[in-house]
């Protein structure tokens, strides 16, 4: 018996904070949005506790909350939201052929991607221990909490200074983390970190363990030690951050699309447009500078809307 396939107007690949704000757009847009969540359903924000700033949430959110609210109001207005990995995508030719879970086909008229960006980590047993606990990847969403504490960044390029400074403006004391004897971030950057005071950078020491544990005590000091000489050192602080990248989630789409070095989507300024007419991208997919939830679902907006007048101009 021959498969049917599904044609749908809208098929978003993704779904964060990018992937439902489009949905809820193009739901009221009448246009029948399909959703695939993919591997980690609602983004990277499932593995963040607290979220104190995104509007709306006076008291603050936790992140996992934050995204079934997301998705409750794609839903009331009609998205249909499906368990399920992208596993080949065609973008030859429209409409577009999208495999889902390597045996289900989609026709899709306009697809949006938002299969946003992944941190890089370690690869430490005590960062998935203490993730949400102490641990995070990012300064600027989770920086508050730590006013007036000690925090340690582990990185050596331009998104570690810039984090460990930002830090430096709230955190009692800021420690660098750095694996060889130099950084690799900008001079300017690199005169910044060593202009703030109350900011100290380790050359040539690498993390051993991350003490503490799970719950209210969270992270209780750090265990460092020089790759030199070997000596061990242990830090009291209460923050760990991991400075070391992210990188996006666009393997799937290679040779399809235009990427910058990094792997990120390119997209024509001011839009969600990638180089293939009908084919949008949003969130952090597409953003290596702010990745933020606000700046995701402002993007989710923009990706509905481009795609909305992309049919209307079909017609």
């Amino acid at each position: 018996m021959q498969e049917e396939i599904e044609k749908v107007e809208v098929l978003i690949i993704g779904s964060g904070p990018a992937g439902y704000t489009a949905a809820i757009y193009a739901a009221r847009a009448d246009m029948k949005p399909v959703v695939i969540q993919g591997l980690q359903p609602g983004g990277q924000l499932t593995t963040t506790t607290d979220v104190d700033n995104y509007p709306g949430y006076k008291d603050g959110v936790q992140g996992p909350k934050m995204m079934e609210d997301f998705k409750a109001q794609a839903e009331r207005f009609g998205t249909d939201t499906r368990w399920g990995m992208v596993t080949k995508v065609d973008f030859s030719e429209r409409p577009f052929k999208v495999e889902v879970d390597e045996k289900n086909t989609i026709l899709a008229e306009t697809v949006i991607i938002a299969t946003g960006a992944s941190a890089k980590w370690l690869g430490m047993d005590d960062e998935k221990r203490l993730n949400g606990y102490g641990v995070s990847a990012c300064a600027t969403c989770d920086g508050f909490f730590y006013k007036g504490q000690d925090v340690v960044v582990v990185g050596a390029g331009d998104t570690a200074a810039e984090e460990a400074t930002y830090l430096a403006k709230m955190c009692t004391k800021v420690t660098m983390i750095v694996r060889k004897d130099k950084m690799r971030a900008s001079k300017a950057m690199q005169h910044r970190v060593s202009n703030t005071p109350n900011l100290e950078v380790l050359f040539n020491h690498e993390t051993k363990s991350i003490n503490g544990e799970p719950g209210k005590v969270g992270v209780e000091s750090v265990t460092v030690f020089n790759n030199q000489t070997s000596k061990e050192t242990t830090i009291p602080v209460t923050g760990f951050f991991v400075a070391i990248g992210h990188k996006p989630n666009t393997d799937l789409f290679k040779g399809q699309l235009d990427m910058d070095e990094n792997g990120y989507l390119k997209i024509e300024a001011g839009t969600s447009k990638t180089r293939i007419p009908g084919v949008f991208a949003s969130g952090d997919v597409a953003d290596h500078v702010y990745r933020q939830a606000v700046t995701s679902a402002g993007t989710g907006c923009m990706a509905a809307l481009d795609a909305e007048r992309f049919l209307a101009n079909q017609e």
